[in-house]
């Protein structure tokens, strides 16, 4: 007798999952979803995280003041600080100076630490997605601009 009742189980198991199914068939969505992508752009949401940058002004200035917390503060090191003392020449004393600001990119795990760690709001995640290459060492990259100054209202 079980054998007929485990035939009717499967029946009746096929044909509910044949009613959802049916229903998602027929009720489908009337408006088109595919974006064809290299022609349109898909839509990227503002709290997407795609790299870091550092924005600079029109007069080629930063915020960074290399303190290193946003590389302290990267869990596999993919933030990278080269600086050193110079002379300021309005007070005469020792400042700490940014040389680069290396970013390597195929390490990032984009957890947005960095971002939370400093303190001057010197470094952002840009939206930006298209970020295959075939060469890994275009994924590491400067951040700060040749020639960039630290901004003056930014305090050390």
């Amino acid at each position: 007798m079980s054998y007929f009742s485990d035939i009717y189980n499967g029946i009746k198991t096929l044909l509910r999952g044949m009613q959802v199914t049916g229903k998602y068939f027929f009720n489908a969505r009337k408006e088109i979803i595919t974006v064809q992508y290299p022609e349109e752009k898909p839509h990227v949401f503002e709290r997407f995280r795609g790299e870091v940058v550092m924005p600079h002004d029109e007069n080629n200035m930063h915020k960074c003041t290399g303190c290193q917390s946003c590389e302290i503060a990267c869990p596999n090191g993919s933030i990278e600080i080269i600086w050193d003392r110079v002379v300021n020449p309005e007070t005469g004393k020792k400042v700490k100076q940014i040389d680069k600001h290396i970013y390597h990119f195929s390490m990032c795990t984009l957890c947005n630490l960095c971002i939370e760690a400093c303190p001057t709001n010197a470094i952002v995640m840009a939206p930006t997605y298209e970020s295959s290459v075939y060469d890994r060492s275009q994924l590491t990259k400067v951040l700060n601009k040749p020639g960039s100054k630290v901004h003056p209202d930014v305090k050390e």
